[in-house]
């Protein structure tokens, strides 16, 4: 009996022992949460900036913070589940990328402070009181890209289209945010425009089809269902010689022609600005603005130009 209890004081010592040296030894400044929707590009791409911009201000993942990154792999269902598991971890801030990553975690809490990026309008999500004021805690950036303008770059590239299909989920506030903004635009233009939405990755492929020979483009807003499969819309559209137009860069990779678009690397960068100003009690998510970028930048795929027959004005690949 007495050599049991020697041992249960022994096992008892070590463990407060190595409790101890653990909060002694721990650098961890701060717990830092991230929940992205999906996998894909130009969200993967944000989210490396953002943890970049923090390295940059002296906050390194496994040195003096603690990082925990969950993928949602585009289930709304599963943002949930991570968005509770975030918050039941009291990380100090959480990153939530994409809205539907965004609204179920600023469903969930109203006392963690949560940063947001590529989100296109924010407020429409019911994610702030306004842009200007969010009056809560969310705060961050917006991808809002010049939709106007990725229009207008399909009649320069194409002087006589007639017909845009614009493809997008109509279960993403972002998308059918900027789909009216490309239907106002093509209406000013005198474009004829036919819509091809989506509820998931699965109707892509019978919904691309059914557009592309109707039309004479196609284009793509930063939608996160179409990226997470757009190399199922680049095959029916090379098939029948239709260029598509996109929303951000990153999609050029996978078979559009050309965006104006944003970089949501600095993007994320440009969140981190933002996470360390709230972690250092500098400032109040409530009382900052969303932010947008500046530094748009115009991109092409030549290697799609030349297979599809189109010449891209000179003007533009020299613009800068």
């Amino acid at each position: 009996m007495k050599k049991r209890l020697s041992l249960i004081f022994i096992s008892l010592a070590f463990i407060f022992l190595f409790t101890g040296c653990e909060k002694k030894d721990s650098n961890v400044e701060f717990k830092v949460g991230i929940i992205q929707l999906v996998e894909h590009k130009a969200l993967t791409s944000a989210r490396q900036g953002f943890i970049d911009g923090l390295a940059e201000s002296g906050y390194v993942e496994g040195q003096n913070i603690a990082v925990d990154y969950n993928n949602a792999q585009g289930e709304q269902a599963n943002c949930v589940t991570i968005a509770q598991k975030l918050i039941n971890n009291k990380n100090d801030i959480i990153l939530a990328i994409a809205t539907p990553a965004a609204q179920a975690v600023a469903n969930l809490t109203k006392s963690i402070p949560v940063v947001i990026t590529a989100v296109t309008d924010p407020a429409s999500a019911k994610l702030v009181a306004s842009n200007e004021v969010p009056g809560g805690n969310v705060t961050g950036t917006s991808d809002l890209t010049p939709v106007k303008a990725q229009i207008e770059l399909i009649k320069k590239i194409i002087p006589q289209i007639q017909t845009v299909g614009l493809l997008y989920s109509s279960s993403e506030q972002n998308s059918k945010f900027q789909i009216e903004i490309a239907k106002q635009t093509c209406d000013s233009l005198g474009i004829k425009y036919l819509e091809g939405s989506v509820t998931s990755s699965n109707d892509i492929q019978q919904v691309a089809e059914s557009l592309i020979k109707k039309v004479d483009a196609i284009y793509v807003p930063t939608d996160n269902t179409v990226a997470s499969a757009m190399a199922t819309v680049t095959l029916v559209a090379n098939e029948d010689k239709k260029p598509i137009f996109c929303g951000e860069e990153a999609l050029l990779e996978q078979g559009a022609l050309a965006t104006y678009g944003i970089d949501y690397y600095q993007l994320g960068k440009q969140t981190a600005t933002q996470a360390i100003s709230i972690l250092r009690g500098e400032k109040k998510p409530a009382e900052m603005p969303i932010e947008y970028q500046n530094n748009l930048k115009f991109s092409v795929n030549m290697e799609v130009a030349k297979l599809l027959g189109i010449e891209i004005p000179e003007d533009l690949i020299n613009f800068e």
